[in-house]
């Protein structure tokens, strides 16, 4: 490591345990680091980088955005990428409304905001918010009260109340769901950072008949799963099952910052102008780009794609497993995957890395795979082959 690097390195809060390679160049799925070594891409920028690395039409749309001047003037005034960006979110969703901010942390934490605000004005003791065992939510007050991950929650004790974690179970929730002080139940349809767990139709159907029973909110988090990467646009579809409120962030403007809640209208009739805001949340420059990642993501054709590869990829782990008695599972769907193994993910990471391989893990003993969603079958195949070699 050179001392400018190390030198740069140390300037940063040590809130990551960076990888030691120093990455500056990016195409296709490959990304290239400053000695020319490549890396096939299975990471995507924890899910960010849908489109891959140097994407003609991508740069173009930024190109375009960057050409008419506006990249911010706030949200006292109106412009229409982000006006036009809400009203595609609408067409392609259960939803009415939509409030736009910079990240999935901002977004959830702004769903439980707007939970709450509705909440209230149906009865004045409903305000709690209840996750699910194994979830991930955020890393902000609220979001990490609701974030079953003990590492993370500890040092930061006393969290957000009013905000608890249950099991997956049915039969607990129908206990834990009183009509008079439950205010929300949020869920991720494929848990990422907790396994990539994915939650069974059954399930799902009945969260939504129970909320629905009890007059309680069910929000969605579709930040890592949704805007095709489960193979339909948006995880819901997989179950048939609608919210009242969902979270989407992390692909939405191709790598720039951006994040939005959807919401019915009966949960955006409860909010007033002062309730809540965002200084930077769909400004016109970031909208511009996320307009182009829309159009992109929500393609029939890339959406096949997605599909079919990502049964290919589940089908070659799964074939992966039965050789490996390394491998204790396989799960996932569409360009979301995570392999149980038997010793630290940590080291399998380390070693596809020194094989030319960018993976992650989602937990200490499970190694997830988050590909850019264009990646081809082609690359899938040479990566499989890099994973088994990691895994040994």
């Amino acid at each position: 490591m050179t001392t400018a690097l190390a030198a740069a390195t140390d300037a940063i809060l040590g809130t990551y345990r960076r990888a030691p390679m120093e990455l500056v160049r990016g195409a296709g799925v490959e990304l290239f680091d400053a000695d020319g070594k490549a890396y096939l891409d299975f990471v995507a920028g924890i899910a960010v980088n849908a489109l891959g690395y140097g994407d003609a039409a991508l740069e173009q749309a930024m190109r375009s955005a960057i050409d008419c001047g506006l990249v911010h003037v706030s949200n006292l005034y109106r412009t229409s990428p982000g006006e036009r960006l809400a009203e595609k979110l609408v067409e392609h969703s259960f939803a009415d409304r939509v409030f736009f901010c910079n990240s999935g942390a901002e977004a959830n934490e702004g769903a439980f905001k707007m939970a709450r605000r509705w909440a209230r004005l149906q009865s004045p003791a409903k305000h709690e918010i209840i996750s699910l065992r194994g979830a991930f939510h955020g890393r902000l007050f609220g979001t990490l009260a609701a974030t079953d991950r003990a590492q993370y929650r500890m040092p930061f004790r006393p969290l957000a109340g009013g905000i608890s974690i249950a099991e997956r179970d049915l039969g607990e929730l129908e206990g834990l769901l009183n009509a008079e002080t439950v205010a929300a139940v949020i869920v991720e349809p494929v848990q990422g950072e907790g396994g990539v767990r994915v939650m069974e139709t059954e399930f799902l159907r009945g969260l939504r008949a129970l909320t629905k029973e009890r007059n309680v909110l069910l929000i969605l988090d579709e930040i890592q799963c949704g805007y095709g990467r489960t193979g339909t646009f948006w995880g819901y579809e997989q179950s048939g099952v609608t919210p009242d409120i969902l979270t989407t962030a992390k692909p939405m403007a191709g790598g720039l910052p951006m994040g939005a809640v959807l919401m019915t209208q009966a949960v955006a009739d409860a909010m007033q102008p002062g309730d809540h805001g965002t200084t930077f949340g769909g400004g016109p420059f970031v909208a511009s780009v996320a307009l182009h990642v829309f159009d992109r993501l929500s393609d029939p054709a890339l959406l096949q794609h997605v599909t079919e590869n990502g049964a290919w990829l589940g089908a070659a782990l799964r074939q992966m497993a039965e050789r490996s008695p390394k491998i204790r599972a396989v799960r996932g769907l569409g360009y979301m995957w995570g392999i149980d193994v038997t010793e630290a993910a940590k080291d399998i990471v380390a070693r596809a890395m020194d094989a030319g391989l960018l993976v992650c893990s989602a937990g200490e003993h499970t190694v997830r795979l988050l590909p850019p969603l264009v990646m081809s079958r082609a690359d899938l195949e040479r990566g499989v082959q890099k994973l088994a070699q990691a895994i040994g």
